[in-house]
């Protein structure tokens, strides 16, 4: 196991730790050891709730797609992301997500990934997309939706304007609010409630909720990787991306 990817016991509790800080960008052998340790703890009688955290500063910042691999081959880096991504989604135990500083593209798509935000007002999610001149991806087109409704949805997606945890407290996206830097706390707290429920129970009534999430996100990923695809070959596309590593604002010519 690699010390990007950590996981810890409290109890019916595991919570699978992201160490790449202070942002916590990922790649697809990131997301691999997640979801390899997801499906290993869920045959395991003694958990019942996996916390998704991340050590450093922020939660995530999803992708960084001007070095590494998604630099050298966008397409097959991306696609091996969403292939690793996608697993998560077919977790049979509850998932909950301590968000703290920037939830942010990608990383905003790991988060709503889980079944339950827990937030600061210092939590700021981001779907900034269109700023960097491509289409979202991480299955946003079903999650974002069905959390904080259609319109809030194409909202966030489309202007890509930060929310912060006391929004996202009041539209849905967070489930939980806590003071900054006790966004753990407050998921494992969250976390050994479920898990002191009958667990029997509480899976079978996550699985008819979700039932057909897995299946929805698999085919909205597959459209978002094509469109993706044929955006990143764009000018704007170039540019965005170029503006965001260089903290600059992007002056797009729709080429």
């Amino acid at each position: 196991m690699t010390d990007d990817v950590t996981m810890e016991r409290t109890g019916f509790v595991a919570d699978i730790v992201i160490h790449r800080g202070p942002a916590n960008f990922f790649d697809a052998d990131v997301l691999r050891r997640v979801a390899d340790l997801g499906e290993r703890v869920s045959t395991e009688d003694d958990i019942r709730v996996i916390v998704l955290s991340s050590a450093g500063k922020h939660f995530c910042a999803g992708a960084d797609f001007g070095s590494g691999s998604l630099a050298d081959d966008r397409d097959r880096a991306a696609a091996e992301i969403y292939e690793h991504g996608a697993r998560l989604f077919d977790l049979p135990l509850p998932i909950v997500a301590a968000v703290q500083g920037a939830a942010v593209g990608g990383g905003l798509g790991l988060a709503c990934a889980a079944d339950f935000r827990v937030a600061s007002p210092a939590t700021r999610f981001t779907a900034n997309f269109t700023a960097l001149g491509f289409h979202h991806g991480f299955g946003l087109s079903v999650t974002l939706p069905r959390i904080v409704g259609p319109q809030r949805a194409l909202d966030m997606l489309l202007t890509g304007r930060r929310v912060d945890g006391t929004e996202a407290l009041r539209t849905g996206l967070a489930d939980r609010l806590v003071e900054p830097g006790d966004e753990r706390t407050g998921a494992l707290a969250l976390a050994e409630d479920i898990a002191a429920l009958a667990p029997l129970a509480v899976r079978s009534c996550r699985r008819t909720l979700r039932a057909e999430l897995a299946a929805e996100v698999r085919a909205a990923l597959a459209h978002e990787l094509e469109e993706q695809r044929r955006l990143w070959r764009t000018e704007d596309s170039r540019i965005g991306i170029a503006a965001a590593r260089a903290r600059t604002e992007p002056v797009f010519t729709g080429r």
